[in-house]
């Protein structure tokens, strides 16, 4: 994981409201904000991961082998729904070893992630129709009740994932001091899963996206939590380059990778608003999973395939 020297601090501009024309401002460096201590706790952590992760690998391989590397457009294959890896099964295990609640998954990421859109109708049956083929989601709605319609502290518009890792942009009502949103929303929620869906990212190298992702994935497994990473809709960067970097890293860290891109390829313009970033929605309840005319839209296919995810990773950690 990359270090930064302590003495720099780039502020990130607070977003009121999730857009692609939104200004794009600098990232924080997340390790600045660190007292010694805490720095050095970071590092202890950083390694802490690694040996995990290394861990898992030993016991669930006689001889441990490389992963060979992805060829960059293997991302458009992978699965819509993930499949539940060991490492995946080990991490669920150790989170629940030290406390994880099982019945509580959390969410980080920007607008495309706020309560009102994304997952927050399965905590309300009266609006939504799962219909005779999604009946059997029925069981992990009723698994996660609670989860869907609660506020992520690290879901708010403009999100990217240096904002998600800054203590600046904590809440510090609730928040600790020089804690993150992220590691907020892990202490104070103690779930066991995390979506993780992080959009926005503009004309910055991918590599610094890359590396902050990479914290946010480490510091989640750290704590024994379950990460379920997207792909996004649109293609914003105009290189696909932030879903293959999504892919890469749930590859690399075999964890459970939701494919939302492909999803949404069949649907009109790729499920995305003439803006190329918005989610299309039919402009009523939306949510009507047996109504073949409200799934033409993008919304009701987010909200249906991470429910899927869910459901798949639930089933595939606790079977």
């Amino acid at each position: 994981m990359k270090k930064y020297p302590f003495f720099l601090l780039l502020l990130v501009f607070f977003f009121s409201a999730c857009s692609p024309s939104v200004g794009v401002a600098q990232e924080p460096v997340v390790n600045q904000t660190k007292v010694p201590q805490q720095a050095e706790e970071s590092n202890q952590e950083a390694q802490n991961t690694t040996e995990i992760v290394e861990a898992i690998s030993s016991e669930n391989e006689n001889t441990v082998t490389p992963r060979p590397t992805l060829t960059p457009d293997a991302w458009m294959e992978m699965p819509i729904i993930p499949e539940v890896s060991d490492t995946a099964r080990e991490i669920y295990q150790r989170g629940q070893e030290m406390g994880n609640d099982p019945h509580i998954f959390s969410k980080v990421g920007d607008c495309q992630n706020v309560t009102s859109r994304f997952l927050g109708v399965f905590d309300q049956p009266d609006n939504f129709t799962l219909g005779t083929d999604y009946a059997y989601l029925q069981e992990t709605i009723e698994y996660f009740e609670g989860s869907f319609e609660r506020d992520s502290l690290a879901v708010k518009g403009g999100n990217q994932p240096a904002t998600v890792l800054a203590p600046l942009h904590a809440d510090k009502s609730i928040c600790e001091a020089n804690e993150s949103p992220f590691a907020c929303e892990i202490r104070v929620n103690n779930p066991s899963f995390i979506v993780i869906s992080l959009e926005a990212w503009g004309n910055r190298p991918i590599e610094t996206y890359e590396g902050y992702l990479r914290q946010i994935v480490e510091h989640a497994i750290e704590q024994g939590v379950v990460p379920i990473l997207a792909t996004k809709a649109d293609n914003m960067e105009g290189d696909q380059s932030v879903n293959r970097t999504v892919a890469k890293i749930a590859y690399e860290y075999d964890i459970p990778l939701w494919n939302f891109w492909l999803a949404v390829q069949p649907l009109p313009n790729g499920g995305v608003e003439e803006d190329g970033f918005h989610l299309t929605f039919s402009g009523d309840a939306g949510n009507q999973f047996d109504d073949p005319a409200r799934m033409e839209f993008g919304w009701p296919w987010r909200n249906l395939t991470a429910l899927e995810a869910l459901d798949a990773v639930r089933r595939g950690v606790t079977e």
